[in-house]
């Protein structure tokens, strides 16, 4: 073997070892400057592809991140190692799961799955607000089905390694004329492998859905699920949540609080918010003029006033996931003391990949500290006078 050869091996097992040991060690300046611009070189639905592909094959590094005892919290006979969850929408088909738990995350939700196969809209249909730190996607609730996604998680939480919590996010078919029946569907096809369970109801890219938020629609709605749910859990009755728009008027607010408090329509929990067809400080973006949801940084300010309505609509006795713009520790402190329980992330994990839930965890326990809190629980509602 020549010299130069030989420098050439070198030098490729150096760079390799180099770039091995960044991303194994989720270095965020690495995954800034390296990574992230990568998968940026693609179109974003390529990109997400590419991502599922990773995860599916174990090239997702695993977090040496040890959540510290403060973070942990229980909610729903659940125990948390930390509050930071992935929101629905990128776990779509359950094939991502147990490698975003292993990257960090307190839970993870998958979906929305629809009860039969559909492919959502159109293509191009997610679209980068890089300057914003925003995304706009209408995907349309593209799902692989019941069966499909079931299976996957079934074969999950028949490994006796994996310890993680798994929402499973419930919509519906595009040309269902009974929505009710879809829904209930799922409840019933998920029981045996769901943690939680989420009804969403306010994307804003399937026809009509968000009429499901209106008063007598949704008390009939929660009404039947409600009832399967009790039906087919037995004696632990698995958490049912509702996901709601930010884009709501406040009779809208006042209505859903009215139904969610009702016995027969009570749910476990709240999940605020979904994205917004608002273009909040957005609109001298050429992608701006995309119809679909927004989500990211826009939206966070929003979404958290929206968690403190609601805290105060139910007295604090329905418990929050809190989404929407949470890019650091701050902003997830600024949910949890409007009165979310628990926090999701979404567009920030694919502006900054793994390296975000660290910092979001880390900063965030020093908040709790720095204001003398003892658990997550003792800041719920923290900004709220009920």
């Amino acid at each position: 073997m020549g010299p130069l050869r030989s420098l050439v091996y070198i030098s490729s097992g150096g760079f390799f070892l180099w770039a091995g040991t960044n991303v194994i060690t989720l270095n965020e300046k690495f995954y800034k400057k390296y990574v992230i611009p990568a998968f940026f070189a693609c179109d974003p639905e390529t990109a997400h592809d590419l991502l599922t592909f990773s995860g599916k094959y174990g090239l997702i590094p695993k977090s040496f991140y040890k959540d510290p005892p403060l973070l942990k919290t229980k909610l729903w006979d659940l125990n948390f190692t930390n509050p930071i969850g992935l929101a629905a929408g990128l776990d779509k088909q359950g094939e991502l799961t147990k490698a975003l738990k292993n990257v960090g995350f307190g839970f993870v939700e998958v979906g929305s799955i629809t009860p039969l196969p559909q492919p959502g809209n159109e293509k191009p249909r997610v679209f980068r607000l890089i300057d914003s730190q925003a995304i706009i996607n209408r995907y349309g609730f593209n799902s692989d089905g019941h069966s499909v996604v079931f299976e996957r998680l079934n074969k999950l939480k028949q490994n006796q390694n994996f310890d993680g919590i798994v929402g499973v996010n419930l919509g519906k078919n595009k040309e269902s004329e009974d929505a009710a029946a879809d829904y209930v569907k799922g409840i019933e096809k998920f029981a045996p492998v769901a943690d939680y369970f989420v009804i969403n109801i306010s994307s804003p890219n399937t026809p009509g859905l968000r009429n499901l938020q209106k008063k007598k629609d949704l008390m009939s709605l929660l009404s039947s699920v409600i009832e399967a749910r009790n039906q087919v859990c037995g004696e632990r009755k698995i958490p049912l949540l509702l996901k709601i728009a930010p884009d709501l008027t406040d009779q809208d607010k006042k209505d859903i609080a009215d139904v969610i408090n009702d016995k027969k329509c009570k749910v476990d929990g709240l999940i605020i918010s979904n994205t917004t067809v608002k273009r909040i400080g957005v609109y001298d973006n050429p992608n701006a003029l995309e119809p679909g949801g927004l989500s990211g940084k826009p939206l966070q300010e929003e979404s958290t006033k929206l968690i403190l309505e609601f805290y105060k609509l139910t007295k604090g006795k329905i418990p929050i996931i809190g989404v929407g713009g949470v890019f650091n520790g701050q902003d997830a402190y600024a949910k949890i003391k409007a009165g979310a329980s628990l926090i999701q992330i979404y567009t920030s994990f694919i502006y900054n990949g793994p390296s975000v839930i660290v910092n979001i965890k880390k900063e965030l326990e020093s908040l709790l500290r720095e204001d003398k809190y003892n658990s997550i629980s003792d800041a719920i509602g923290a900004d709220a006078k009920l």
